[in-house]
């Protein structure tokens, strides 16, 4: 059988955009939150010589980082442990693959300089603004619990930061809970108080969260595994050089260095990889949800994590084999690639 020319060239053509495509790298599309991630990478240089491409999305909170999984726009993100249950009980199909903990103490009620508010008691009968279904939300109930109070007690007013930043200013709401670096910004910019802090009501996790169709990939979990060492490297390395991480914080999110360096400085994050402890966790705050009627049906959470990533050199529990070809911060893997911002 004979082609013509031109039906020869186009073959050719087909093949080579072909072959072209596959050996491009993954791109991960990352969501972050107020840089969070990105700010520890880049100042850690450890984005250098990626043998995937990235590409970043920046949210000013969770609800809208939930949605953007929820419809599969980004692949994987930065997410709270209560608006990660938010977005599973509305059907997300998304699994948390690390734990980033942290001291919770700022996530928190705050009131502006002058308020008489004291205490969690205080709160009776005023309006707070905080996010529907944030982690500002969840301690606020918990507070409210621990002085025999509950949602009826108190008006909520369900805005975002910075409505609700603005919210308190004003004096439409008598207090905000919302977390960092939002809580440091207003003591730092606004002398706002901390009424009740949010240790011994919050666990202090934060996740690393995909969807299941990435997930289900093995070049873009390959490429997760490779992300999750290279930011657990990176946080460590934050840590170790203060204020040089606190300047380039502050470059991304717009917030004034000093109130960058103390909402990253007092949280003492670790990222690790998934335990008994940390499902447990989360089966709290999802049966707390649902007693309080936030979350309609109980919520079994274990089936909403992938264990099989590792940190620290330990094994990934339940998986035969993830890549583990990262490396510290200033001396990541030997590879080809490049990061898309």
């Amino acid at each position: 059988m004979r082609f013509s020319a031109p039906f020869a060239l186009l073959t050719a053509l087909v093949l080579h955009a072909s072959l072209a495509s596959a050996a491009e790298p993954v791109t991960l599309r990352i969501a972050d939150q107020k840089g969070s991630m990105r700010a520890q990478l880049e100042a850690a240089d450890a984005l250098r010589d990626l043998p995937y491409a990235i590409q970043w999305s920046e949210f000013p909170a969770a609800a809208p980082l939930a949605e953007a999984l929820n419809a599969g726009a980004v692949d994987a993100g930065i997410i709270g442990d209560a608006p990660l249950l938010f977005a599973l009980a509305a059907g997300a199909r998304v699994k948390a693959i690390a734990v980033n903990k942290s001291d919770p103490y700022g996530t928190a009620v705050i009131a502006r300089a002058d308020s008489p508010l004291r205490g969690a008691a205080d709160l009776k009968g005023k309006r707070i603004a905080t996010g529907r279904g944030s982690i500002g939300h969840f301690v606020a109930l918990k507070a409210l619990a621990t002085a025999g109070l509950d949602e009826q007690d108190v008006e909520f007013r369900f805005l975002g930061p910075v409505d609700a930043k603005m919210a308190l200013a004003n004096g439409s709401v008598d207090a905000w809970s919302t977390w960092e670096p939002y809580t440091a910004q207003a003591e730092t910019v606004d002398r706002a108080r901390v009424v009740v802090n949010g240790r011994g009501l919050w666990a202090g996790n934060t996740y690393l969260a995909a969807t299941e169709r990435t997930l289900a990939d093995p070049a873009r979990r390959e490429a997760l595994q490779d992300y999750l060492h290279r930011l657990d490297g990176a946080q460590r390395w934050a840590y170790d050089h203060l204020d040089d991480y606190a300047r380039r914080l502050a470059e991304i999110i717009g917030f004034p260095e000093d109130a960058a360096r103390l909402s990253f400085e007092r949280r003492q994050s670790r990222w690790q990889s998934l335990d008994e402890e940390t499902i447990a966790q989360q089966q709290a705050t999802a049966d707390f949800y649902h007693a309080h009627g936030l979350i309609p049906q109980r919520l079994e959470v274990r089936a909403t994590f992938d264990r099989g990533f590792a940190l620290d050199g330990a094994a990934p529990a339940g998986a035969a084999s993830v890549s583990q070809n990262a490396g510290e911060p200033g001396n990541p893997p030997r590879a080809s690639g490049r990061a898309e911002f």
